[in-house]
């Protein structure tokens, strides 16, 4: 048996950890919060409705009753699991129609559906890449990118955030006859600023790079929803995009689009696809019926950003600041730590949901997105009461106030 200070025994650091149990202790616990009720625009907790600023559900498709009832067809027609991966016995019809109108819609030949946004990028990037190749990566970009690279073995280079010039000084050092894959975010999801793609493809395309872009936050968000690349007219630069299905598209899951060919490749080599049970037929659905909606209804991705931008002007003017967001995603940055937990924890009190965020994720801030569906009654009152908060004023003058409207 262990004893408690053995050092031989992982459990033994168990005793080490109190960052939670001290947060816990001082009422400023912000995690695992249980929330009832759908999560729309408003949500319920502790028997209280709040403004849900916390949630990815851009286009407000949660709530929509028609991808609640394709939800229950397929609940009804395929059971509630395929109990397999996809690579055996888990594959639908479903799936493959979602693979089809998901790459027509982002302009790709083909795509491949998993069952997460995070399996998605650890298949893509260990799938295709060895530990002979080099991965660059923007420093900003999300820990699903950054582990699928460590789960490959690939050498890997990080570049100045957004940061073509530092993208191309990397790309320089490597060696000329390394293969190589560029890797960004199409969205950034916590400074919601949006990918400079046309410099980033202009570098790949001098130094013979493959470019990789994750689109999560800017799928049903840019260009009618079709994304960043489509954004600034760039779909053919971009040799792959990633996609997850739990933000714009109200679901679970997760695609990588690309050629005929690297998607052929990545069926027999993306481990998180063969190794993983499939998406369950009830979320295979929603997602489709959620994209079919985004086709139709191309006008939701312009509301959402035109709810974003009532907000960013509101905080302006009251002197708080937004950082270089020009998308749903809004950032408050917070001097500090405490103060962030402190901040947040007042907002809830007057009624409005919003995230902490703390290093090591990033640096104290808030982190605010919105939704088609929030009414500008709501919005009015998120601003009204994020203005209040002195400290995000004094945290505004620290950073600067510019904002930047779609």
């Amino acid at each position: 048996m262990f004893n408690a200070s053995d050092s031989r025994d992982l459990f033994s650091r168990f005793a080490g950890y109190t960052a939670a149990s001290d947060l816990m202790k001082a009422g400023l616990y912000p995690y695992f919060l249980p929330l009832a009720g759908q999560e729309g625009a408003t949500v319920r907790r502790s028997g209280r409705d709040l403004i849900m600023c916390g949630s990815n559900n851009y286009l407000g498709l949660t709530a929509d009753p028609r991808v609640h009832a394709a939800a229950r067809a397929a609940l009804d027609r395929y059971g509630s699991s395929s109990t397999g991966s996809r690579f055996l016995n888990g594959n639908t019809d479903l799936h493959e129609e979602l693979e089809a109108e998901l790459a027509d819609f982002l302009g790709k030949p083909a795509a491949l559906v998993l069952s997460t946004g995070y399996q998605a990028n650890l298949g893509a990037l260990a799938g295709l890449l060895t530990p002979r190749d080099y991965a660059v990566v923007d420093r900003d970009a999300h820990a699903s990118l950054v582990d699928g690279c460590r789960l490959s073995g690939a050498k890997v280079r990080r570049f100045a955030h957004n940061d073509a010039e530092s993208l191309r000084r990397t790309l320089e050092q490597l060696p000329d006859d390394a293969a190589r894959l560029v890797i960004v975010d199409g969205v950034y999801s916590m400074e919601g600023d949006i990918c400079d793609l046309p410099a980033v493809t202009a570098v790949c395309a001098q130094y013979g790079a493959r470019l990789l872009v994750d689109d999560a936050h800017g799928l049903g968000v840019l260009a009618g929803g079709r994304g960043t690349a489509a954004h600034f007219g760039l779909t053919d630069q971009v040799d792959l995009i990633t996609v997850t299905f739990s933000k714009s598209l109200a679901s679970l899951g997760g695609a990588v689009a690309g050629s005929e060919e690297a998607i052929h490749y990545l069926k027999h080599k993306a481990r998180s696809l063969m190794f993983s049970a499939s998406m369950t037929p009830a979320s295979t659905a929603a997602a489709l019926t959620a994209l079919r909606i985004l086709r139709a209804e191309p006008h939701l991705a312009h509301e959402v950003r035109a709810k974003a931008d009532r907000v960013r002007r509101g905080l302006a003017e009251a002197g708080v600041g937004t950082g270089e967001s020009s998308t749903p995603i809004i950032p408050v940055p917070v001097p500090d730590a405490v103060g962030t937990l402190a901040v947040w924890e007042r907002l809830i009190r007057a009624g409005v949901y919003v995230n902490p965020v703390l290093p090591p994720a990033a640096s104290p801030r808030l982190r605010t997105s919105y939704m088609a569906t929030h009414t500008d009654d709501q919005l009015d009152r998120v601003v009204e009461v994020l203005a209040a908060e002195p400290e995000l004023r004094l945290a505004a003058d620290h950073v600067g106030t510019s904002v930047r409207v779609a």
